[in-house]
């Protein structure tokens, strides 16, 4: 660590006092290069040689001393864990005098020595900063650093600014870094030209569901894999089917073999004639279950003979119309009881309305049927 005798060295004009160098100098052609893959640059912090300042302060060392050994010591005692500021024309060192803000243009997290040229700091700045520069508003960079006072070696890089007031002559200019920057915020940014992928490929990425990032090696393996798998796959399904024709055939040989167990199925003639008779009885049930509702009737006169026949239709398809009708019917007296069953003798002639004689009128009165309607009955019948 230096020592706490060491003197702390501004390299911008006008300084703080005689212990406080200023060294201003612009950035040089190596910034040419646009930053690196972390967005930094390299900054000039000293010349290769010893240097002294050009605005004719009092130094208390003739010079301040720097080369590849001393240098090399400066590297090592750099800390990276806490980079040190680049603010604008050294606000951070007057912040305390004049209460002005110091905001900050960057920061220096690395150094390194180029042979021929000098200490060179690897330096982030903000988009203020790198507009600044664009814009032409600061044109030089100032390191700051801490110095031997008895050889007057250079022994620390503690910040840097920018600044527009040099006090070093013959340092790199900062124009390089300005067209640099002014390309950035200018002019949209160019970059190789990247050849085309392949359609082909990248419709078979996309079917694959690969990012279009991915290798051709490694999509052949994909499709090598999927080819596999589709192999198998049909393969499998041809044995499944071919074992499923198989068993079908099987199955049907057993059906057409095997006897059936009769507590399970019965013959179909068996069931056809079973389905036979329980028709015939079920219509034998319905013939008799009428045949009890109008006997009654016919004896006791709330069905004429005539009727019958449609008294016993009827009953075959609406059994409920039929009990309704019989049970409403009023018996005819003269129709019940006699010898000729309530037909009219043999050689009786008809009588009355159309054709009925009186009693059958008088049935059609207790029944509250029409002459007409119990007519076209007795002629159907």
């Amino acid at each position: 660590m230096p020592s706490k005798t060491a003197r702390l060295a501004v390299l911008t004009a006008a300084a703080l006092t005689a212990a406080v160098a200023a060294c201003t100098f612009g950035l040089g052609d190596i910034n040419t290069q646009q930053p690196n893959s972390n967005g930094r640059y390299l900054l000039q912090l000293t010349p290769a040689q010893d240097f002294t300042p050009s605005d004719g302060r009092p130094m208390d060392v003739p010079a301040w001393r720097i080369n590849a050994a001393i240098a090399s010591q400066v590297i090592s005692r750099f800390n990276a864990a806490q980079p040190p500021v680049i603010d604008y024309e050294h606000q951070t060192l007057y912040k305390e005098t004049n209460g002005q803000p110091a905001p900050a243009a960057g920061w220096i997290h690395g150094l390194r020595w180029v042979e021929g040229s000098g200490l060179y700091a690897e330096v982030e700045l903000t988009a203020r900063a790198l507009q600044a520069i664009a814009s032409g508003e600061y044109r030089y960079f100032s390191p700051v650093f801490l110095y031997a006072p008895d050889t007057g070696e250079v022994l620390q890089i503690t910040m840097g600014a920018l600044t527009n007031n040099p006090a070093i002559h013959g340092m790199q200019a900062l124009n390089a870094m300005q067209a640099a920057a002014s390309a950035q915020f200018s002019v949209p940014q160019t970059h190789p030209t990247e050849e085309p992928m392949n359609p082909t490929l990248k419709a078979l990425l996309a079917a694959l569901g690969m990012p279009e990032t991915t290798t051709e090696q490694a999509a052949l393996t994909a499709v090598q894999t999927h080819m596999a798998i589709a192999d198998a796959a049909r393969t499998a399904l041809a044995l499944k089917a071919e074992d499923g024709a198989t068993a079908v055939t099987a199955a049907c040989s057993a059906l057409v073999a095997k006897t059936p167990d009769p507590a399970k199925y019965v013959p179909v003639d068996a069931l056809t004639q079973l389905q036979g008779q329980l028709a015939a009885l079920t219509a034998q049930q319905q013939a008799d279950q009428v045949d009890k509702l109008i006997q009654p009737a016919l004896a006791d006169g709330r069905l004429l003979p005539a009727m019958e026949p449609w008294a016993r239709d009827l009953g075959k398809t609406n059994m409920a119309a039929l009990t309704t009708f019989l049970q409403t019917a009023q018996p005819v007296a003269a129709l019940s009881g006699t010898q000729t069953g309530g037909k009219p003798p043999a050689g009786t002639q008809a009588t009355g309305a159309h054709g009925l004689s009186q009693d059958e009128l008088a049935a059609c009165s207790a029944m509250g049927l029409s002459p007409e309607d119990f007519a076209k009955t007795k002629a159907a019948a």
